[in-house]
């Protein structure tokens, strides 16, 4: 369970923030890439997220959370971006997002399975609309609560309660669609 980084505020220096931002490196591309949906595209998004922040650490409100904090600015850079605006659905022509091969006894056929199944899950996860989308990652995959995904997206509880519900519905609904046709 990851919980909430609070900042005193006496703290608001550049090793501070270097030593509460560091450590959120991963999620957030991993959150960017979702939102990308492009791996380059997410690298530039983290690092301009990162360069935000830091020029504005200043105004971070000491005692609230850090970790919403830079999730809110990386949506806000990612939906003032390129790809956010226009919410492209692009492939990647490189196959380095294949997985990896997991080790164990499996049989080509089980692999395959697998495959198919991870595949089918992104496909509908990439599907869903942005405010969904983000809903859905930063709960399921993030593991914030209500209350930290409201404040990182600076929308009610309520409606962060909603959103999930809907895109949880949307997401179901695809996947069983898509196992009627296969």
């Amino acid at each position: 369970m990851v919980y909430p980084i609070e900042v005193a505020e006496e703290r608001l220096t550049a090793a501070t923030f270097e030593e509460l931002a560091m450590p959120l490196l991963d999620q957030l591309y991993n959150f960017a890439h979702w939102l990308a949906q492009d791996r380059t595209e997410a690298e530039d998004l983290v690092q301009e997220t990162y360069a935000k922040a830091l020029k504005g650490f200043s105004s971070f409100q000491p005692g609230t959370n850090f970790r919403a904090w830079m999730y809110r600015i990386l949506r806000n850079t990612f939906l003032t971006s390129r790809t956010g605006l226009k919410a492209s659905a692009t492939v990647p022509l490189d196959s380095d997002d294949s997985p990896e091969l997991p080790a164990g006894p499996e049989t080509p056929e089980t692999i395959l399975i697998e495959r198919s199944q991870h595949q089918l899950l992104q496909t509908a996860i990439e599907a869903l609309p942005v405010h969904f989308r983000e809903v859905l990652l930063l709960c399921e995959v993030e593991e914030m609560s209500y209350q930290e995904i409201a404040a990182t997206l600076s929308i009610p509880i309520g409606t962060v309660m909603s959103r999930l519900s809907r895109a949880r519905k949307a997401l179901r609904e695809s996947l069983q669609q898509s196992l009627v046709r296969a």
